[in-house]
């Protein structure tokens, strides 16, 4: 009787005991948390201690703290600068349409793959969905370029044609998003199917009864069992709207298709590395990370008001 009016008392250290025995009685799921949880503090928190060199001269040679404080010179010096307004039109150009395309094929994919009854048919075309994913950025890119070669490239050879695409800017955003889907729309497809493989099957089977057709199974149960994870996934990818790739864009990049594939990415890269400007290169970054998490802080919440999950409010 005393504990429990002790407890009443003071709610906060009943609190605090039942926490402890949750740590005690589960502690070795809480040292295998440990590991991750020390590696992000160790290599995603700690590195954020270097953001300040966005806001000094930065000298290796002087550290951090004994690099000139300037504000925000770089962060105007990049606004003023006269590739500024065509890094952020290609930027938010190429991502949009990457979201816009890329997005609906893999749920596309899962619901005609869902469909399929022939087993053996269905795995041997997830695998050849799945097979580009795990081919290097690199390869890709090299395999575009022996595509789209101007002599005897696949694609000039079924259009009788000798053009160089790589150096056509107006080609450069399909090429990119095109790939883009080859290389990832399989993959994307994963957690669909492993969603509607929860679906009840007797909801079909009451659905055939009922004279629904294809079209309306999909639509009536399919397509609400899949909203809340496409929701999810569509705040997760406009919350890297401004990261469009790096590495295919700068590896397909050529001094001729520059009006449409200068991104910000490739621009941090050039300045950062090539030109070893650390703190300018700084500044560039923190201002598209901070686009970033706007974007997903709007996006998480207009999601929120329109999605009937309360997980995403």
């Amino acid at each position: 009787m005393s504990k429990n009016k002790s407890a009443a008392i003071n709610p906060a250290m009943a609190v605090k005991g039942s926490l402890k025995k949750r740590v005690l009685d589960n502690w070795q799921l809480y040292a295998m948390l440990l590991i991750p949880v020390v590696l992000t503090i160790v290599y995603k928190y700690i590195p954020m201690y270097g953001i300040q060199i966005a806001f000094r001269d930065y000298k290796a040679s002087r550290g951090f703290a004994g690099s000139e404080w300037v504000g925000l010179e770089w962060f105007q010096r990049f606004f003023s600068a006269p590739t500024f307004g065509r890094m952020i039109k290609n930027t938010v150009l190429l991502s949009l349409y990457s979201l816009l395309w890329s997005f609906p094929i893999p749920i596309i994919l899962a619901l005609m793959l869902n469909q399929m009854r022939f087993q053996r048919f269905k795995r041997t075309t997830q695998t050849v969905l799945y097979a580009p994913h795990f081919i290097s950025t690199m390869v890709i890119c090299g395999m575009i370029r022996i595509f789209l070669s101007p002599s005897g490239g696949l694609i000039n050879l079924i259009a009788g044609t000798s053009v160089d695409f790589l150096t056509e800017s107006a080609a450069f955003r399909t090429i990119y998003i095109a790939s883009g889907i080859w290389q990832d729309a399989g993959w994307g497809i994963i957690v669909y199917m492993a969603t509607l493989s929860n679906v009840d099957t007797s909801l079909y089977e009451a659905a055939k009864v009922d004279g629904a057709s294809l079209f309306q199974r999909i639509l009536h149960i399919d397509i609400p069992e899949l909203t809340p994870i496409m929701v999810l996934n569509l705040i997760m990818s406009a919350g890297g709207l401004m990261n469009v790739g790096f590495e295919k864009v700068w590896l397909l990049q050529t001094e001729l298709n520059k009006a449409t594939s200068d991104v910000i990415a490739v621009y941090v890269y050039q300045q950062g590395i090539e030109n070893a400007k650390y703190s300018y290169s700084t500044a560039v970054g923190l201002f598209n990370t901070a686009i970033n998490i706007i974007l997903l802080i709007v996006v998480n919440k207009i999601a929120g008001k329109i999605s009937e999950d309360t997980s995403f409010v």
